[in-house]
């Protein structure tokens, strides 16, 4: 029998010592002494970490002591200008927290060609607001069938058709330049069935077919899938699909998608160097796909399992060690519950808020704000040094992902409340605004998710200055809750569906391309005329934009629930120094009235921030259809600061 390494026998110092001879690193090198100074800071936690996931094999120390030379060699080489943005970063841990965040996403073809294109789009970046660019999948992957890129064939090739690696590495360079940070997906759950390694897995080569879950038969597929839920049923049935050969590969998503076998530490250090090249090369922060698939173990749902956030860790220590900088932006779709469990400062310190973006457009349908109020309440707070990332859409589809649990409590079947939304959203419901489009359609279920643009789920296909109205208010809530605000780039100029995305190759299986459109050159032309739509969405956008850069109320992600006392009108409190932002949000469709009594927590008289209007609210305040306010408020006794619900 092997016996497992002990974390008592790992040598810090034997480890760094071994790292500096292979490493060929000589005596009094400034930057060895950095590293150095780094790897006695978080080597302990790096090697507890990878103990947790691989101490059981005979071979540890070698796994950990390559992993640390990768840290080291990567370290070496990452860039002097980079290594100054550690530094600074580091002393301001809380630079992305702050209340002048405003983030963009596009597809770089769709939006603007190539990389060239999108560099040619700085100074409109500049004046939308931006600080934050996240630039969807834009490496090499297979063609036509790429799951809009999310299928990997390379982490260090750029798509040939949107530009070379090196034009990346000088965007990234210039958008920081201009204040902008960039944002790339890192898809770790598995690579497209071109990438070097599946090709080599695929002719039978025994060290590569280690990298992926490749069983010779059904057997251990069979017991797998007895726990393991189909995620794209209509794509293939189960988790596994054969190779010509007659082996089975696991593919979670689609048949060209094979997942990583994390089990492997050799498949840890290999993405682990590809992380770190993407960080030297200027990236700022990393969207980590698909975070609740990444480990699996036999007899579970391989979801959301203890060592996928071990794994998370331990590329955090990493990074630590050779791109300090670097933070991690969770994607989990997922129970509320699990997506929490991702955030944190050593996991992920970013994460979507995928719950925050569902019931928004369920408070749109219902004109009720209950389950949106009990989300804020329940959900919305996370740990110090994290922040949120919301967003009213984005790229993907719009599931349901409320907990039916919390739908109970407030007398609502989520089953039944999720067939209803779904026959809402794409137009199937009487009075309905909504021209969605359904993605993953069950008629006999009534199961779907929701595709379509802002604007087209809010009506504005038809013209009506309501549809303008709730673009703005599902907005304002994105804007004003905390955390980092992020728009589907064209958004902020109403743009519509493309219902002819399927006329593309590659798309017509995939309703979510309807929401993917081209650039909308008319539509940004017309951004400056505030008589037409484009120019009363992007008045009121930047208006939130800049308001919110200089209210101090509005940085972090602290928030305060606060009871409006009306079905259809959503309250919450963004608390600062002696003064708070109380934002109130009308979802119904008629003026409510929020009471004296309601308010009497607070001072007569407030400022409307977006107006930059005083007003008086001691003897009432009235909100119109789809209105909304962010109001400068004081506490009217003493206590301010707690809770005025």
């Amino acid at each position: 029998m092997v016996e497992s390494a002990s974390l008592d026998h790992v040598s810090g110092q034997q480890v760094l010592g071994a790292v500096a001879r292979q490493a060929g690193i000589a005596p009094g090198d400034r930057d060895w002494a950095d590293f150095e100074q780094r790897f006695n800071r978080h080597f302990p936690d790096l090697a507890r970490l990878f103990h947790s996931l691989y101490g059981s094999r005979p071979d540890f120390q070698d796994q950990l002591t390559s992993l640390v030379l990768e840290c080291a060699r990567a370290w070496k080489d990452r860039p002097a200008n980079l290594k100054v943005l550690d530094s600074e970063r580091e002393a301001n841990s809380d630079w992305f927290q702050s209340n002048r965040m405003l983030g963009g996403v596009c597809y770089v073809d769709r939006y603007a060609t190539d990389l060239e294109g999108v560099r040619a789009r700085i100074p409109y970046f500049k004046e939308l607001g931006l600080t934050y660019l996240h630039l969807m999948p834009l490496f090499l992957a297979p063609e036509p069938l790429s799951d809009g890129g999310y299928a990997v064939s390379s982490y260090r090739v750029v798509n040939p058709r949107l530009g070379t690696m090196d034009q990346l590495r000088d965007l990234a360079a210039e958008l920081r330049a201009n204040g902008i940070s960039l944002v790339v997906d890192f898809i770790f759950n598995h690579t497209s069935n071109e990438h070097e390694w599946a090709r080599k897995a695929a002719d039978g080569d025994p060290r590569y077919s280690d990298y992926y879950w490749i069983f010779p038969d059904r057997t251990m597929p069979d017991a797998f899938e007895q726990n393991v839920r189909e995620i794209f049923p209509e794509d293939h049935p189960g988790s596994f699909v054969p190779l010509p050969d007659g082996r089975w590969v696991w593919a979670t998503f689609h048949t060209f998608q094979w997942d990583l076998n994390y089990s492997n530490p050799e498949v840890f250090r290999a993405m682990a160097g590809e992380m770190l090249f993407l960080a030297n090369q200027g990236i700022d922060i990393l969207r980590m796909d698909a975070v609740a698939f990444i480990w699996k173990r036999l007899g579970t749902s391989c979801e959301n399992l203890p060592e996928a956030h071990t794994l998370l860790r331990a590329f955090n220590a990493v990074c630590r060690l050779a791109a300090p900088s670097l933070l991690f932006k969770s994607e989990a779709i997922v129970h509320p519950d699990e997506v929490a469990l991702y955030i944190d400062p050593a996991e992920c310190q970013l994460s979507y808020n995928p719950l925050q973006m569902a019931l928004i457009w369920e408070a749109m349908a219902t004109r009720d704000v209950s389950l949106l109020a009990q989300a804020l309440e329940r959900r919305h707070s996370i740990p110090s040094g994290t922040s949120w990332v919301n967003y009213v859409r984005s790229h993907d589809d719009i599931g349901w992902t409320f907990a039916d649990e919390d739908a109970a409590e407030l007398g609502i079947n989520g089953f039944d409340h999720r067939r209803f939304l779904n026959s809402f959203y794409v137009n199937r419901f009487p009075g309905s605004f909504a021209h969605g489009v359904p993605f993953q359609d069950n008629p006999r279920t009534g199961d779907c998710r929701i595709s379509g643009t802002t604007a087209s789920l809010c009506g504005l296909e038809d013209g009506t200055a309501e549809a303008i109205r709730r673009i703005l208010l599902a907005h304002s809530i994105a804007f004003s809750t905390g955390g980092v605000p992020l728009l589907y780039l064209g958004d902020e100029v109403g743009q519509l569906n493309d219902y002819q995305y399927a006329l593309e190759d590659g798309h017509e299986a995939d309703s979510r391309w309807v929401h993917r459109p081209q650039f909308p050159a008319e539509r940004y032309a017309q951004r400056n005329d505030p008589s037409t739509p484009e120019g009363a969405i992007f008045a009121g956008l930047r208006r939130m934009t800049a308001v919110r850069a200089s209210a101090p109320e509005l940085a972090g992600t602290r928030l305060i629930p606060f009871a409006a006392n009306k079905r259809g009108v959503l309250g919450y409190q963004r608390p600062g120094e002696g003064t708070l932002i109380l934002a109130l949000a009308n979802f119904s469709d008629q003026p409510q009235v929020i009471s004296a009594e309601t308010l009497s927590g607070f001072a007569a008289e407030a400022l409307d921030v977006l107006s930059d209007a005083q007003v008086r609210i001691d003897q009432g305040f009235v909100l119109g259809p789809q209105d909304y306010v962010w109001l400068r408020v004081t506490a009217a006794a003493p206590g301010f600061g707690s809770p005025l619900s």
